[in-house]
């Protein structure tokens, strides 16, 4: 399922150009998800066998239950109480039972429902057919995406320096990383663009993995201008580009006169437009995480690409995490949906 804000805007954004022969052999051909040959579509009342689907009757959680801040430091000791109850639904959130049940490699329907409604706000992807899949933090979806598009002996770029994380995912699956040069801004695209003209491996440059905000370690952002440089080098020679971007919301735009730790809108928030919302393409595969901006241990974020790619992110998951835990994207959905909702959370991201 592909989501855009209205039918009307959909029918005036183009799709997203298909990519596949990027991807490694397995990946070219469509795969049933492994998950529904098994499951089918269970029900909460049925006892799925084939599966080893316990009955939530045997769930012992009955009620869970938090104390929440209001979304805003400039309310000190205003909290809230959000809670989660065993049998029914809450509020736009699933019940317990839904929640501790296995479901899907997508990711809870109300936790997707609401980074689908923030992806549009925040970065209004330009072409119609993109979606949403459930995470666990970013270096899982690092070695995901990774995998789609390289194997045993291929070579990706990688930034002159770059999060040993990621590093470490190519080294366990025998990925080389090639490097390009940096300067102040990140990725220099006159040295991407070279390095891509010359190249003379075995096997074709197909993806770039890039940190474009608060670039780990060297601290480099990308101005807008660099990340449009960096997007038309990357259609030149047909590459993916793998954009982990954990810190995006912590930018520091200017210094305003007086600081507004309650805006609710996403242009107060003084953020450079990211590569996935120049992607005219869908060639950018944008990974998002909650660990920086709401808590690391939650271990859940999103990754935002064409309904294509999402499709191999949804097996990939099943075949690895199945998905993040339901409980902690039922809290999160709780919190954001109907605690906070969009507007409470903006203003928090704006108050960190």
């Amino acid at each position: 399922m592909s989501f855009t804000t209205s039918t009307a805007l959909a029918s005036k954004l183009p799709q997203a150009k298909d990519l596949s022969h990027l991807f490694v052999p397995t990946f070219r051909i469509h795969q049933k998800s492994p998950f529904k040959a098994v499951m089918g579509t269970p029900t909460l009342d049925m006892i799925n066998m084939a599966g080893g689907v316990p009955h939530p009757s045997t769930f012992p959680l009955e009620q869970v239950q938090a104390t929440v801040r209001a979304p805003s430091h400039a309310a000190p000791g205003r909290t809230g109480t959000l809670s989660l109850e065993r049998t029914q639904a809450n509020g736009s959130t699933e019940s317990l039972n839904e929640l501790l049940q296995y479901n899907d490699g997508r990711g809870m329907a109300s936790y997707c429902r609401f980074l689908r409604q923030f992806t549009e706000q925040a970065h209004a992807p330009p072409y119609a057919d993109w979606d949403v899949v459930a995470s666990c933090g970013n270096t899982d979806s690092i070695a995901k995406a990774v995998s789609l598009f390289c194997q045993q002996g291929d070579h990706i770029i990688v930034e002159q320096y770059s999060f040993p994380g990621a590093l470490s995912n190519l080294v366990f699956a025998k990925v080389k990383p090639v490097p390009v040069a940096m300067d102040i801004e990140g990725v220099d695209p006159v040295a991407l663009d070279s390095l891509c003209s010359s190249w003379t491996g075995a096997t074709p440059l197909r993806a770039i993995y890039v940190i474009p905000t608060g670039q780990n370690p060297t601290g480099a952002t990308m101005s807008l201008a660099r990340r449009k440089a960096l997007y038309a080098v990357a259609q030149k020679h047909d590459l993916v580009i793998i954009e982990d971007d954990p810190y995006y919301f912590l930018q520091l735009g200017p210094m305003p006169e007086t600081q507004d730790t309650t805006a609710t809108d996403m242009n107060k928030l003084s953020l450079v437009p990211s590569l996935l919302s120049l992607d005219t393409d869908g060639r950018v595969i944008r990974l998002d995480s909650f660990s920086k901006i709401l808590a690391p241990n939650l271990r859940c974020g999103w990754i935002t690409a064409p309904a294509y790619i999402q499709d191999r992110m949804q097996i990939l998951n099943e075949s690895t995490i199945l998905q993040p835990s339901g409980l902690t994207q039922g809290v999160i959905s709780r919190l954001l949906n109907d605690t906070w909702g969009i507007e409470g959370w903006i203003e928090h991201l704006n108050a960190l």
